[in-house]
């Protein structure tokens, strides 16, 4: 029996399972969370990543590597690669529980020139004190009853215990949990008359409640109410009239929310109320939002319009025979008072939230600093808090806490988290982790070794595999391939006429006034070398700045053939004109409502400005966007109206001129750059009158002068002498936020040839014909002619190879940072990373290096469709940091050999497909041949996979103190990291290890890599938000991808069992297999179609869904030929 339970609990059907069931369930908790504003949540908590079944499962997986290691005999010495491999994940597990029921972490806030030595915990307690007659030896006693809850708006939230104090039993149960919750008045016959005044300090609202006949203050303001009291804010309800008056002692204003209408609060004079309206009171700004009320106080949920940072909790307390109810506020970093209450005889005080936890030393704020980027007021490169520990022990110390630089001290860890709004106080995150952390830091770098092991150690898998491949060459004498794998790809756009609502210009007529008034390329290029500060603070020559607005306009990189300097020139020049040019992008099909409202036909692509204004010159967008910003989760309309809202802006304000950023203000403490609008509307003084004349007026004469130049002598000489006159102020008084002249020429170039979007389509047309003429080789294999052309293919994209890693060096330059830190980026890179590794193997296969371009020329193309920002952005303090090179250059770099994976697998089935009677023999030695260079190619990606993934654990347990949060993008990285162990082991799994499964999963495995990158961004909520894109992918286009591949899996099954079977076999239990299979298409395509419809029924979906069938029924023709002639022979 002992046996029994040891081969189940020890074996790889065990191990594989233990991967798929840890991956699904972390794929549904972080699925569970969709729609909230992070993840995870006390949702997903309490239903996977803290359930007992969940722990259960790491538990047996740590069974299942113990016993693998005696197993499988791993302690010889010819197996130290695995063993180590599998005491790394041991030690991982141990750590991980160790940090579960031994670390615990919390906030801590302080105050410029204060002293800490405590800190809010991260968990949330039950906090009760009984206190009775109960005695021991004369003492009183006390019961302290605390307990750790998770409470849910979404969950039953089940919660109730029992207590003994003395011999009086207690029982308590949660009756209620409200989510957002605040104490207000009640309507109640017998309670009491209260005002309520809401009060906006800090940048979040404060309920106060005015009793009748009596006086309250508030922040040192007196309030009174039907009580009346000099020097206070006079407050009168008159019963007869029901009405409200105010009288107050400081003059003010007051506007009705509502309607926007203003009104003058004078001092010293009774004026009636208006309620739901904002009176600014001294310096106070209250709102008054009810009237009179005669009530009780109760917890209630908290208006959606405001921030719910506190909780609400209905408890049932029953002791001595006796019940009562009590409502709490409370939650998560929240620790307010006790609550007191008698029952039963005893006396209860009870708390919800947060509890203080104490430090063995103490810390004091020193000074608090915010560094942001150059002309920025929110955009902070950096904030670190200068502290000094005071340690009764070990003396005292000073230290600067900033972002990935700790304090570790005594085995407690403060990180820079926030600070607060008026940069006078820090908040720190600290965490107590000691032995978690050393276990788990011990099993990552066993892990770093054992899979680098792998990879290079002799008697290891990778090494195996190089001999297998080698036996594979030697064996290859002739290579007969018929490979039908022709890519195409065609694209079309459609663009239609305009039709406004004004009797604006014609496109053509818009189109005829550019032609004459456009300044030439050589002139408008000079004017791209300026440099302009951005609203993010990045420094730019303003060709990049240019090419920016026109792609987030537009979503092109040009206009009517015209460059993107002679178009914002033109702006700048002609604004008038370009009120009405059709050029801000709406999207399609999710930009009907848009068109509705400003009047556009739904196929038209692009607006003009003034298409979103009415006669009366009103703003059509106005009324759906405070509801759109406001709205915590917008919706996809919401997003919409975003986003137009946001292009109407950026061109509104271009042609105000109020971008423009070229002046830079001398010994600014920010070193800002100002506009020539700016630096008239906000009255900037300058001690150098001069220069702030040269600020008011020099850009309006090169203009006017530049008109003239065009319209006469042509010679551009006067208004290139002011635009150099504009550049000698901008290195004069720029100081070091001045670009360099390397630097702007650089950018330039880079953004002239724009060299990684022209790589995709040379890497796709040079690795198809590269394909053709290895096809064409094959079958004659001694034309010098062919054999030359597929090797000069080779070296182009060798070429191309070239080009893509000096582009990627440039933009490194360009930023200053490394080029992998947003999507575009990642996405470049991505492409970057498989190629080099199809340049590594391309001497073992040149199949595998022309499949490898051909991927890299998809990932290109991918990162170039205009939901992609390619534009240059300042870094977010977080990533400012060494691990950005090594954490996300592993992770992301992994996704180059798991994508040339999944492309081997799909060569692989389709080589199987077109296999017969004739070719087998040399195609089961080229799909052998695929197979084992996927495997090595999953093998190198899964080590880099893993090894990026637990360093980006490193890098956050270093910036902010937890090395494994359940964040959605880490969760999908471990769950790829599950998935992609599986398919590796499934050599080990009888009835998997076949050469059609492994390629077959190889190529599904890669969803789960497609969802760590792309999905997480679109779907779900978390700490990754600076790569985040409002790009949705379609699940019709997924539903798609998957009928793909399953009818090529199901074409692959059934030739490969024409091919290595009996006739017999194949009318057996595998002609059902394929039969059911079969079955199964129709469904698919009727799903989809659905899926479609519902999204967008248009003739698109029918055609769709008439394509499948025909396809289906070809292949289902196919399959019947061949069963027949099967049956003939049988």
């Amino acid at each position: 029996m002992l046996k029994k339970i040891a081969n189940f609990l020890f074996s790889t059907r065990l191990t594989a399972f233990l991967f798929l069931a840890f991956a699904i369930a972390m794929a549904i908790g972080t699925f569970l969370d969709v729609g909230q504003e992070t993840s995870p949540t006390p949702y997903s908590r309490n239903l996977i990543y803290n359930a007992l079944w969940f722990e259960l499962i790491m538990v047996v997986f740590l069974i299942n590597f113990v016993g693998n290691i005696f197993r499988y005999k791993l302690l010889r010495r010819e197996k130290w690669a695995t063993l180590v491999l599998h005491l790394s994940f041991i030690f991982i597990l141990s750590g991980a529980f160790l940090t579960r029921y031994h670390g615990f972490e919390g906030v801590m806030s302080i105050r410029e020139g204060a002293t800490e030595d405590s800190f809010l915990s991260e968990k949330t307690y039950l906090t009760f004190y009984v206190d009775g007659k109960y005695e021991i030896d004369g003492q009183l006693q006390r019961l302290v009853i605390e307990k750790d809850v998770d409470f849910s708006p979404r969950l039953d939230n089940e919660f109730k215990f029992s207590a003994i104090y003395g011999d009086t039993p207690i029982e308590v149960e949660l009756v209620n949990f409200i989510k957002g919750a605040e104490e207000d008045i009640i309507p109640d016959p017998s309670g009491e008359y209260y005002l309520k005044l809401v009060e906006a300090g800090n940048g979040a609202p404060h309920n106060h409640f005015l009793k009748l006949g009596e006086v309250s203050s508030i922040h040192n303001v007196l309030y009174a109410l039907n009580k009346p009291t000099e020097g206070a804010v006079n407050l009168t309800y008159s019963f007869s009239d029901e009405t409200l008056s105010i009288n107050s002692p400081f003059g003010g204003e007051f506007m009705t929310m509502a309607t926007g209408i203003q009104g003058i609060l004078d001092k010293d004079v009774n004026q009636p109320l208006v309620l739901r309206s904002r009176y600014i009171i001294g310096n106070q700004a209250i709102v008054f939002p009810k009237p009179l009320i005669k009530g009780v106080f109760d917890i209630v949920k908290k208006s959606k319009l405001l921030k719910g940072d506190e909780d609400g909790i209905e408890l049932k307390i029953t002791t001595d025979n006796q019940t009562e109810s009590i409502k709490l506020l409370g939650g998560k970093g929240i620790n307010n008072p006790f609550k007191e209450t008698k029952i039963g005889g005893l006396d209860f005080a009870i708390k919800y939230g947060s509890k203080f936890l104490d430090l063995p030393f103490k810390i004091k704020l020193n000074d608090f600093i915010a560094e942001r980027y150059p002309g920025t007021e929110k955009s902070y490169s950096s904030f670190e808090s200068k502290v000094t520990v005071t340690d009764p022990e070990e003396g005292e110390f000073d230290f600067h806490i900033y972002m990935n630089n700790i304090l570790n001290h005594r085995g407690y860890r403060f990180f820079q988290s926030s600070f607060d709004p008026d940069e006078r106080g820090t908040i720190l995150s600290v965490n107590h982790d000691y032995w978690g952390t050393l276990f788990t830091y011990l099993g990552y770098y066993l892990l770093y070794f054992g899979l680098l092991a792998i990879l290079l150690s002799k008697g290891a898998r990778m090494e195996f595999l190089r001999k297998q491949l080698k036996a594979v060459e030697k064996k290859k004498s002739k290579l007969l391939i018929i490979l039908l794998f022709i890519p195409a790809f065609i694209q079309s756009q459609n663009i239609h006429s305009l039709d406004h609502n004004f009797k604006t210009p014609t496109v053509s007529q818009i189109d005829s006034i550019l032609e004459k008034n456009i300044t030439p390329i050589d002139q408008s290029s000079k004017f791209g070398y300026l440099v302009i500060q951005d609203a993010d603070g990045r420094m730019k020559p303003v060709n990049t700045f240019a090419s920016e607005i026109l792609r987030k306009l537009s979503k092109k990189d040009n206009y009517k053939n015209y460059t993107a300097d002679q178009i914002f020139l033109s702006m700048q020049e002609s604004p008038q004109l370009w009120y009405n040019v059709p050029i801000i992008y709406l999207k399609s099909k999710k930009g009907d409502t848009i068109r509705n409202i400003i009047g556009l036909k739904n196929n038209q692509k692009y607006a003009a400005l003034v298409d979103f204004l009415d006669p009366n010159f009103n703003y059509k967008l106005g009324p759906y966007l405070e509801d759109a910003y406001s709205a915590k989760i917008p919706t996809a309309i919401q997003k919409d109206f975003i986003e137009a809202d946001q292009r109407v802006s950026l061109l509104f304000n271009t042609l105000e001129g109020e971008v423009l950023r070229l002046f830079p203000i001398p010994e600014d403490e920010n070193n800002n750059w100002v506009s020539s609008k700016e630096f008239v509307v906000k009255d900037i003084k300058l001690s150098d009158s001069l220069y702030g004349n040269f600020i008011k007026t020099g850009f309006l004469a090169y203009l006017s002068t530049l008109q003239r130049d065009k319209q006469f002598d042509n010679d551009f000489a006067s208004s290139s002498k002011l635009l150099e006159a504009i550049k000698k102020t901008q290195i004069k008084y720029g100081g070091d936020t001045m670009i360099p002249e390397d630097k702007i020429s650089t950018e330039i170039l880079y953004n002239k040839y724009d060299i990684f979007k022209n790589l995709f389509s040379y890497y796709m047309y040079f690795s198809t014909l590269m394909f053709v003429f290895l096809i064409i080789q094959m079958l004659w294999n001694n034309n010098k002619i062919i054999t030359f052309s597929s090797t000069f293919f080779e070296l182009l994209i060798y070429l191309c190879f070239a080009l893509h890693t000096i582009g990627l060096i440039v933009r490194w330059y360009i930023s200053g940072h490394a080029p992998w830190s947003d999507a575009y980026e990642s996405m470049i890179y991505v492409a970057w990373a498989t190629m080099a590794f199809g340049v590594m193997l391309g001497y073992k296969s040149n199949l595998t290096f022309a499949s490898t371009a051909f991927v890299t020329s998809m990932i290109l193309m991918i990162a170039h469709w205009n939901w992609m920002d390619p534009s240059i952005g300042n870094l977010q303090p977080v990533l400012n940091s060494y691990w950005l090179m090594i954490h996300v250059a592993i992770i992301v770099g992994s996704y180059g050999p798991l994508a040339l994976g999944m492309i081997l697998g799909i060569i692989s089935l389709l080589l199987m497909f077109l296999t017969n009677k004739n070719n087998k023999g040399i195609m089961m030695l080229n799909i052998k041949e695929l197979t084992v260079i996927n495997e090595m190619s999953l093998t190198v990606g899964l080590v880099m996979l893993t090894i990026g993934n637990f360093l980006g654990g490193m890098w956050a347990n270093e910036s902010w103190g937890r090395y494994w949060g359940w964040d959605p993008k880490e969760t999908w990285a471990l769950i790829s990291i599950m998935i992609y162990a599986f398919v590796i082991h499934m050599r080990l799994i009888p009835g998997l290890r076949s050469p059609l499964n492994f390629n077959l999963a190889s190529i599904l495995a890669f969803g789960s890599i497609l969802m760590t990158y792309f999905g997480v961004n679109f779907y779900l909520a978390g700490l990754h938000s600076y790569a985040k894109d409002d790009q949705e992918i379609s699940l019709v286009f997924i539903l798609l991808a998957i009928q793909i591949i399953f009818y090529l899996y199901s074409l692959a099954l059934f030739k490969n069992k024409i091919n290595y079977s009996s006739a017999s076999n194949i009318l057996g239990s595998s002609y059902y297999r394929i039969k059911y299979l079969m079955y199964f298409f129709p469904l698919i395509s009727i799903v989809t179609f659905c899926i479609s419809s519902s999204i967008n029924m248009n003739i698109e979906s029918y055609f769709t869904l008439i394509i499948q069938l025909i396809f289906y029924l070809s292949i289902i023709s196919f399959y019947k030929s061949k069963v027949k002639n099967f049956k003939a022979i049988d």
